[in-house]
């Protein structure tokens, strides 16, 4: 992965300084590419103040409706957050392991931070693929949004501004949009022989989509894996038409 694979997105931004600041701090960084997602309305003026000379960056922004839209088209979310636990991802990494973990995969790929007030909801961090944290005193653990994506942006920046350019010919992994579609296809063959008899389908839609996304599979693998399902389902189902009932 290169600098240029990584998308930060801003998810509900009510400050414009913060968001002017969250300009400087990627351009410092040789980052530039920017999204927020249902943004509080901003003060034009503020927001350059505090770009300083990025004001490129906030010019070339993207605004979206919702955080699926606004990741649509990275093959990793990565899901920021200092509130951790059993609802808060199982998998969680600080900022230099995300950045060596991106080093080492094919992008594009999302890092994903929340409202300065709030941090990311519940239903915002359940639709990114991974968690990250930014270890601090636990008497004091929230920091600033802006002085948060710097971190994350040095640590990219470190890891991935020497990076080598992909080889050529090499498959991009699926995108968020396709992995959900496949995630579709497995629970609809999963379904189809009576496996969803009892609530969890859901939940295991949400850990295919997260294990999915972080194998980076590629269009052939996903259309693989796909067509082993969808077979399952055909030698499961009977002449009768009706699914057998699942052994105990």
């Amino acid at each position: 992965m290169v600098l240029s694979d990584v998308v930060f997105i801003l998810c509900r931004p009510s400050e414009p300084g913060n968001t002017g600041a969250v300009c400087r701090a990627l351009k410092n960084m040789g980052l530039d590419r920017l999204r927020l997602v249902a943004p509080a309305p901003m003060d034009e003026e503020l927001v350059r103040a505090r770009a300083v000379h990025a004001g490129d960056v906030w010019e070339r922004a993207q605004v979206f409706d919702s955080l699926e839209s606004a990741a649509a088209d990275c093959s990793l979310v990565i899901g920021t957050t200092r509130r951790r636990g059993r609802r808060r991802k199982s998998v969680t990494m600080t900022p230099w392991e995300a950045a060596a973990y991106l080093r080492d995969r094919p992008g594009p790929a999302a890092l994903v931070f929340g409202n300065e007030r709030t941090g990311l909801e519940g239903r915002e961090l359940a639709l990114c693929n991974l968690a990250s944290h930014i270890p601090a005193d636990g008497a004091f653990p929230s920091l600033n949004l802006s002085h948060a994506v710097q971190i994350y942006a040095y640590e990219l920046f470190t890891a991935l501004a020497q990076a080598p350019d992909e080889p050529k010919g090499r498959s991009r992994p699926l995108d968020q949009d396709r992995i959900n579609a496949l995630v579709h296809s497995v629970s609809a063959s999963l379904e189809s022989v009576g496996f969803y008899r009892h609530p969890g389908r859901e939940d295991q839609e949400r850990f295919f989509r997260d294990i999915f996304s972080r194998a980076a599979l590629n269009p052939g693998e996903g259309r693989y894996l796909e067509n082993i399902f969808a077979k399952m389902a055909r030698l499961a189902i009977p002449p009768s038409g009706k699914p057998p009932l699942p052994r105990i």
